[in-house]
């Protein structure tokens, strides 16, 4: 035997971990602290050292609407399945009535409609997305504040035990499972709480922001309201069997534009893949993007405001100018901001581009996209790195 004296670093990741959290940090805006807890719970689970007879991982997510507590879920399906949609959703506000839980379960032998109500939450429904190497399910419980008791109830047996017993007696395992929730609970607090840190601020509160000061007092803050108000909500045994309750910030203009960013490079993607659709480019100016954060910036609803901006200002005129045979395959559009009309202008500035060009030129706005997450997140993981050996 060798006998060492090295000091290890526990803070360095493996390569699959490091993988995720990159690809999140490509896909997810202004929320660092809740993607490093998902892949916390992932090295974890690679490294086979999660509890055993418990679900892999319980995370609360609380925040206000838009801040991407759904969007990040789906991305780490996204991520480490390659299918957003192998998330199985449960719409809590479908589940305010205690007998609505046989939506879930089915129905016990007996009663009227046994044989025809299927269990949403059954084996074959958490296997179904299983790959090869990567056996893991991603449920979600959306908005769970709306549910009843009697759901909260069921979910005490699954958060604590990964096991599930349906109407028929069927037992479900739940221990190769993600178990995500969602909440607003507390969002009006922590959107007055930052209100004044958020788009507009002085020139002090500035500085301060920049040696870390306001940073670190507005996020103790917002986790203390968020978790003050979950407490208030649910009950202690159900708050114990919680892993870690992440509070997502709301987003500044800051954010905002990465997240434009990334909107618009999704319906570049969707203008090439989807079937039957003319393949164009599109180039959206500086002016135009500015117009687009005006119309799309509302604190109080978040990005979801950005988006339905982008869908009602870009889609839909690219739409109808792709259905009157104005922009056809090949085509270069640039989208620019007309200030003295206040609207958007579409002008065809090359046509017949090959696929190779416009490929590079895509490309090349993806690339751009993925930097500017990369350089917004790296100051923050050096302060969480530094807060850590300061703690040590």
């Amino acid at each position: 035997m060798v006998r060492l004296n090295k000091r290890l670093d526990p803070s360095q990741t493996g390569h699959e971990a490091d993988k995720l959290h990159n690809d999140l940090l490509n896909r997810i805006v202004g929320q660092d602290e809740a993607v490093d807890q998902i892949v916390r719970v992932y090295q974890t689970y690679l490294a086979g050292m999660s509890c055993p007879g418990r679900p892999i991982g319980n995370l609360l997510f609380l925040g206000p609407t838009g801040t991407g507590k759904t969007r990040l879920v789906e991305a780490t399906a996204e991520s480490l399945v390659g299918d957003e949609r192998a998330v199985i959703k449960i719409d809590c506000a479908e589940f305010q009535h205690s007998h609505e839980i046989a939506k879930l379960i089915g129905s016990p032998p007996g009663y009227l409609g046994h044989r025809e109500t299927h269990a949403v939450l059954s084996q074959e429904s958490l296997n179904q997305h299983h790959r090869d190497g990567m056996k893991i399910s991603f449920v979600l419980f959306d908005e769970i504040e709306k549910a009843s008791d009697a759901l909260w109830n069921l979910l005490l047996g699954i958060l604590d035990k990964a096991t599930l017993t349906l109407g028929d007696n069927r037992k479900v395992d739940f221990s190769q499972s993600l178990i995500f929730m969602t909440s607003n609970l507390g969002a009006s607090e922590m959107n007055a709480l930052l209100r004044p840190h958020l788009g507009f601020a002085t020139s002090e509160v500035e500085r301060a922001r920049e040696a870390g000061e306001v940073d670190e007092a507005l996020t103790g803050k917002l986790s203390r309201v968020g978790v003050e108000a979950a407490r208030r909500k649910f009950t202690p045994e159900f708050i114990n069997r919680i892993d870690k309750v992440v509070v997502f910030r709301p987003l500044g203009a800051e954010q905002l534009q990465k997240v434009l960013g990334l909107e618009l490079a999704s319906l570049q993607q969707r203008i090439i893949r989807a079937p039957g659709s003319v393949p164009f480019v599109m180039n959206v100016t500086e002016p135009a993007r500015g117009f687009l954060l005006a119309e799309g910036t509302d604190l109080k609803y978040g990005a979801r405001h950005l988006k339905r901006a982008v869908e009602r200002a870009v889609v839909h005129p690219l739409s109808n100018l792709v259905a009157s045979a104005q922009i056809r395959a090949g085509d270069l559009v640039v989208i620019d901001y007309d200030s003295e009309a206040g609207v958007l202008t579409f002008d065809r500035e090359a046509e017949e581009m090959p696929g190779y060009e416009m490929a590079q030129m895509i490309d090349t706005v993806a690339v751009q996209v993925a930097a500017a997450a990369r350089a917004q997140a790296a100051p923050l993981r050096q302060q969480a790195a530094a807060r850590g050996q300061r703690t040590r």
